[in-house]
């Protein structure tokens, strides 16, 4: 500060003295001050003819940070060249802390800082200052602007911003990276230091003043550390048993690095076990995982040996010279032997067996071997979950496989089933494996028509036209180039209708021979054709075609093969025909019912006068049991008189369970019916059981003079079965039925009467 004001006052000693010859001022001159007392002159109105005194433009203050003197500082004076110090002059300021910074004095122009001023608070100030006149009020000069600069001291110390500072130094960095106390930092001796740094200003006016804060830093793993194996020869055992896949041991190599510099990658050396086994990483525990990639076999070979390698997966490019980051370690596996099952010598046996081969034919065979140390002898048996135990057998010592039933290939083509083999020292120890036997076939079914085919004539046909291509069907295993020939019978070969063209493609096609077909004559054709196939034995068969005559247009195409098509005009609809037919067959049935109630009435009739040949009026006054009631009278006597019939309980009274039925005296010969109807009479007065009415019984007699004498039995000397009625078919035609009801027994047939 001292500095400053006395280069303002040897300034204003040479501008006073006119050593300096000041500025021509311009017609707006900002600020122009005199540099001895830090005076700003603000330039006046002249003449163009007056010579005035030339000023140093100066348009900045400065002034000091933190003042702590008891007077307001002094900043500086401004100065107008119109002012001759009369006091007719008045300094006005404005702008920034104007008044409450900074003060002007009104007469003099003196500029004063009132109050402490901070730099890191506000670096400068702006402020416009102008010349008035006292009485006028108006400006003798216009507003000039000027700024007032504060001054730094050094009253801050250095700060660090953020702390505490964390860097992270990769170890094994060569010196001059970052100075510390020592020279190479490795990570794997000490992962993290701590250092306290000072900051300290050597300048400012307060004297250096420092700043301290502590740095942790934190050294980074680099890769700088190859994989080492603890030792050289690892020793592993593992059984023959083992299954593919399965890890059988573990091996490690040590890498003092951390995360993903420690990551080891292992691989089997070419060599001995390669083939055998593979290892892998274990990714959380970074060992070496060795698996079986091969079954082993104690028998065949008993240790293997080879070598490991471990490397670093990840390698940094600027550690190479340090060595190889990999190393070697050997493995010797030593194989124990396990007691295993019998071996077949093949994993599937295929066989071959002719369909209907005879029961206990020997169709192969299979073996196993028992190849631990000390063999065992081997027993054979078919698993009994499989289907093909009851149609083979299988030898338990030899191993044969024999049918045990007749094979048919039409049936089951074929069989798989499976057969165990055991020791038989060790029953539980037992293998399995898998028999496919395929049956093969033997020509014995012949060939037939593939599909049932409707085939139809026109009645239009001509010669020589090709209405059905009909191919064959052989249910045996047709062999490669299997041929089938079609021809027609001999029997059908005499004159026919149709003939078999053999198309030599296992086809055939059916040939008309006819110049048209008539319905009318034959609808249906039946024509045998004869099919044969190649193999041996050569097996043919007769299938019977039917062919159909239709009626078609003269295009050839079908329009009708129905047989009412014939007699019905055309355009009939199928329904319209199935309907007439339906009414045709209700009408048939309604006839065949009357008829045949006609016939039973008239049965009845005949059978009544056949077997009652007497006219007999029969009335009672009292209401009767019903139809059922067929009891309440007797006539079988008048009938016949010669057969007594067993009393029958009446159903029309409650008959006494006491009252034992009452024989009735047989009828003498040649009684009068007079006297027989008193006989009865008197008979049904003392019975018990005899309706409570009276019946009136009146039996008439023929009239003489019939040539045929009395037709009536009563009088007959001897029994209806005695008497001889052929004399009544001489009689003439109206007595034919009577002659032939009394006639034979066997000769008469009532449902023949019309």
């Amino acid at each position: 500060m001292l500095t400053r004001n006395c280069l303002s006052l040897l300034l204003w000693v040479l501008f006073d003295g006119g050593l300096l010859i000041p500025l021509q001022p311009q017609p707006q001159q900002t600020l122009a001050t005199e540099p001895t007392e830090n005076v700003i002159h603000l330039p006046g109105r002249r003449s163009h003819f007056q010579r005035v005194k030339r000023g140093w433009v100066w348009n900045q203050f400065f002034v000091l940070e933190e003042y702590m003197g008891s007077e307001p500082q002094y900043v500086g004076k401004l100065h107008s060249d119109l002012d001759k110090g009369e006091g007719t002059v008045k300094y006005t300021l404005s702008g920034d802390g104007a008044g409450s910074v900074f003060t002007i004095d009104e007469t003099t122009g003196d500029i004063h800082a009132i109050r402490s001023l901070d730099r890191e608070e506000k670096p400068f100030y702006t402020l416009r200052a102008q010349a008035v006149d006292i009485e006028t009020r108006k400006p003798l000069e216009p507003e000039s602007e000027f700024i007032i600069k504060v001054q730094d001291i050094n009253d801050n110390e250095p700060k660090f911003l953020d702390g505490p500072y964390i860097a992270s130094v990769p170890e094994m960095s060569p010196v001059g990276v970052i100075r510390t106390a020592l020279p190479n930092m490795d990570r794997e001796v000490k992962e993290q230091y701590q250092v306290l740094i000072q900051a300290k200003d050597m300048g400012g006016q307060l004297g250096g003043l420092a700043g301290t804060t502590i740095v942790n830093i934190t050294l980074t793993d680099v890769n700088d550390n190859p994989p080492r194996f603890p030792k050289s020869i690892f020793h592993l055992k593992v059984p023959e048993s083992s299954p593919i896949g399965s890890a059988i041991g573990r091996i490690r190599a040590v890498d003092p690095d951390f995360g993903q510099n420690a990551e080891i990658e292992y691989n089997i050396v070419p060599g001995d076990g390669g083939n055998l086994f593979d290892i892998v990483t274990d990714e959380d525990t970074q060992e070496g995982v060795i698996k079986l990639k091969k079954p082993l076999d104690f028998e065949t070979k008993k240790a293997y040996t080879f070598k490991v390698e471990a490397s670093n997966v990840h390698l940094d490019h600027r550690f190479h010279s340090v060595g190889p980051f990999k190393d070697t370690a050997t493995v010797k596996i030593s194989v124990l032997d396990v007691e295993e099952p019998p071996v077949f010598s093949k994993p599937l046996y295929t066989m071959e067996v002719y369909e209907d081969t005879p029961i206990g034919t020997i169709i192969g065979a299979v073996t196993a071997q028992d190849l631990d140390v000390g063999s065992s002898s081997v027993r054979y048996f078919i698993d009994w979950k499989s289907d093909g135990d009851s149609y083979f057998t299988i030898d338990g010592t030899e191993g044969t496989i024999a049918t045990n039933e007749l094979l048919d290939r039409e049936s089951t083509a074929q069989y798989n089933f499976s057969v165990i083999a055991s020791k038989v020292s060790n029953p539980l120890l037992s293998s399995k494996v898998n028999i496919l036997i395929n049956v093969l076939d033997v020509n014995e079914f012949p060939p037939e028509i593939s599909v049932p085919y409707e085939t139809a004539v026109c009645e239009n046909a001509k010669p020589g036209q090709i209405i059905q291509i009909v191919s064959a069907a052989d249910r045996d295993l047709s062999p490669a180039g299997q041929q089938f020939s079609f021809r027609l019978s001999p029997e059908a070969a005499i004159k026919p209708n149709f003939t078999v063209r053999d198309f030599r493609n296992n086809t055939a096609g059916i040939e008309t021979r006819r110049n048209g077909y008539r319905r009318r004559q034959q609808e249906i054709y039946f024509l045998p054709v004869v099919i044969e196939d190649s193999s041996y034995p050569v097996q043919s068969s007769t299938n019977t075609m039917t062919i159909r005559v239709c009626r078609c247009d003269s295009d050839g195409t079908i329009l009708s093969c129905n047989v009412e098509a014939i007699f019905l005009p055309v355009g009939l609809s199928t329904g319209a025909l199935i309907a007439i037919l339906l009414c045709i067959v209700i009408l048939l049935a309604i006839v065949v019912l009357y008829v045949a109630l006609r016939r039973q009435k008239k049965k009845d009739t005949l059978m009544t006068s056949k077997e009652d040949i007497r006219d007999n009026v029969i009335h009672y006054d009292d209401e009767g049991g019903g139809e059922e009631d067929t009891q309440a009278f007797d006539i079988g006597a008048l009938r016949n008189p010669k057969v007594i019939e067993d009393n029958k309980i009446r159903r029309d009274i409650k008959p006494d369970p006491l009252c034992l039925p009452r024989q009735r005296p047989p009828v003498e010969d040649n009684t009068d019916i007079r006297d027989f109807i008193n006989q009865r009479l008197q008979e049904n007065d003392v019975d018990p059981t005899a309706p409570p009415y009276d019946s009136l019984a009146t039996y008439a007699y023929e009239g003489n003079g019939s040539v045929a004498d009395s037709l009536s039995s009563i009088d007959s000397l001897t029994t209806e079965a005695d008497q001889d009625y052929d004399y009544l078919t001489d009689w003439g035609p109206r007595f034919k039925v009577l002659a032939d009801m009394f006639g034979e027994e066997e000769s008469y047939n009532p449902d023949k009467v019309t």
